[in-house]
């Protein structure tokens, strides 16, 4: 329990991570934005497809894996349609902080939700190393978050101090839903298989439903992809070491 609470706690922090350098600079320049971006979608799709899924195969069935990973990419279907989005390029006249932008903030607390899931499932199961590389792949895909959603607040007339104040509470979401989804894989043996696979379902619709097209409408997507592999190969690496 310890363990899911501090990754958990890490791996929702790497949001703030993300949008401190916006009190030292005032913009990240587009052809860095689409590397980090690209880096973290192959850390993603490294933890789905070399951690989360044999797992789940592992602690489950295939009949649960299968059903799991559609429940996971149908459910951030539906968020993804029925909440608002953060698009930094389109709300770039934005000079208030409006019901729009407290939608964007709500969207973003229930988008944080299936992943803080992601993580306490990981941490139930019983390979030891899952969790840890879990939290360390949702902290990633959490910090160009962090930094998309402070532009935001920042371009709507929002202090810096008070966006990374906000940016923090978002964060802070996903340790509560890790702490649920510890707690409810401990004690419903079936739930790791499915919330593993849920997991995954989840972190792929992320990365091709969101992260890959947006690197790749700026023309830097050469330098892109190449991080992307980069990401995906380090995350073997951590795979690896953890076991």
């Amino acid at each position: 329990m310890v363990s899911a609470l501090i990754g958990s706690f890490i791996s929702a922090m790497a949001t703030v991570l993300g949008a401190l350098p916006l009190l030292f600079v005032k913009k990240l320049s587009e052809k860095w934005k689409d590397i980090l971006v690209a880096f973290t979608a192959g850390i993603m799709v490294s933890a789905t497809t070399f951690g989360l899924i044999p797992q789940a195969l592992e602690e489950s069935s295939l009949w649960i894996l299968t059903i799991g990973l559609l429940v996971g990419i149908i459910v951030l279907d539906m968020i993804e349609k029925n909440v608002p989005h953060i698009d930094v390029e389109r709300y770039k006249s934005v000079k208030q902080f409006d019901t729009k932008s407290l939608l964007v903030i709500i969207a973003l607390i229930i988008h944080n939700i299936p992943e803080g899931l992601s993580t306490g499932f990981s941490y139930a199961s019983v390979n030891d190393g899952l969790g840890p590389m879990i939290a360390i792949a949702i902290g990633a895909q959490n910090i160009p978050e962090g930094l998309i959603l402070a532009v935001f607040l920042i371009q709507s007339s929002v202090s810096k101090l008070r966006a990374i104040l906000i940016v923090t509470v978002t964060g802070l979401v996903e340790v509560i839903s890790a702490i649920i989804g510890y707690f409810a894989a401990s004690y419903i043996s079936w739930l790791i298989g499915f919330g593993l696979s849920f997991a995954a379902g989840a972190m792929l619709f992320i990365v091709y439903k969101e992260l890959i097209p947006e690197t790749h409408g700026h023309g830097f997507e050469r330098p892109a992809t190449y991080s992307f592999i980069i990401g995906l190969i380090l995350m073997i690496y951590i795979s690896y070491f953890f076991g």
